[in-house]
């Protein structure tokens, strides 16, 4: 399965009749099973390019093609099946915060579920073992039965992931998941997604602060400066890097700075869903 993608402009209100562009030019072709790394500074566009390509973003201009489909052409209904093959897991995931942590693993089985099948995992989590698994594999297995707003960002980060692991997705798309984990915890969690995308030949896109992370273990990088790609290489040198964050502060450690989303504000053409948690 190829997924070419030209996202191409998500647009932000800018008032007075005029738009700005946070994504711009964007042409990418995205082929199964790749593992891809985004990196750029702060506000660059990253997490609107992995929203663009979660169709939860259209784009004001060019095409999205998905599975040999063109994502906005389709219908409300045949776009929502098709974005049970799509799951995106946010840097800080919507995880209600009154609900226990195997509820919120066993969501990621939502969009193959019926509403009866939806309920009764409310009121009783049909598959506590799955979940268990799932939470062991980032190391949170201990965390099962605890409510979500008990837990540490990390482990807030690490929930939502585990969830990812349940879902039958094909196209992964995570922002930051490391943003709140220290480096041995780091390690485990994107040895696991990438683990887990080579298991199931899902294609994974990933947005990361930690350049040098991104050098050692993905195949493929984009740099992304000012929703424009900078480059896309699979050997990405010093002088890359340079240039990508120069005057943004992090020349000297880019991984540092802290991405920002850029959003349209509520009714702006070309956000026609808000961002989610697949």
């Amino acid at each position: 399965m190829a997924i070419p993608g030209a996202a191409q402009a998500a647009p932000t209100g800018a008032g007075q009749g005029q738009q700005q562009h946070i994504l711009e030019n964007i042409d990418l072709a995205v082929t199964q099973g790749e593992q891809i790394a985004i990196i750029g500074p702060s506000g660059a566009g990253k997490t609107t390019l992995l929203h663009t390509l979660a169709a939860a973003h259209q784009p004001a201009s060019g095409q999205f093609q998905f599975m040999d489909k063109d994502v906005w052409a389709l219908s409300h209904t045949a776009r929502h099946v098709l974005r049970r093959h799509l799951f995106l897991a946010p840097q800080t995931p919507p995880l209600p915060a009154r609900q226990r942590v195997v509820t919120a693993v066993l969501a990621g089985r939502l969009p193959r579920w019926t509403l009866t099948q939806a309920l009764r995992n409310l009121i009783k989590p049909t598959d506590p073992l799955a979940a268990w698994q799932a939470l062991q594999r980032f190391d949170l297995q201990h965390k099962l039965y605890a409510r979500v707003d008990k837990l540490s960002g990390g482990e807030r980060q690490r929930c939502g992931l585990a969830r990812l692991l349940l879902s039958d997705a094909s196209l992964l798309l995570v922002d930051e998941p490391l943003s709140a984990l220290d480096p041995t915890l780091a390690l485990q969690t994107l040895n696991t997604l990438q683990q887990e995308a080579k298991q199931r030949n899902a294609t994974l896109i990933c947005s990361l602060h930690q350049v040098e992370l991104a050098r050692l273990h993905f195949p493929r990088i984009i740099g992304l400066r000012a929703g424009k790609v900078l480059f896309d290489s699979d050997k990405v040198d010093d002088q890359m890097l340079a240039d990508l964050y120069r005057n943004t502060g992090n020349e000297g450690n880019p991984q540092q700075s802290l991405d920002v989303a850029v959003l349209s504000q509520p009714g702006s053409p070309g956000f026609a869903d808000a961002p989610r948690c697949f």
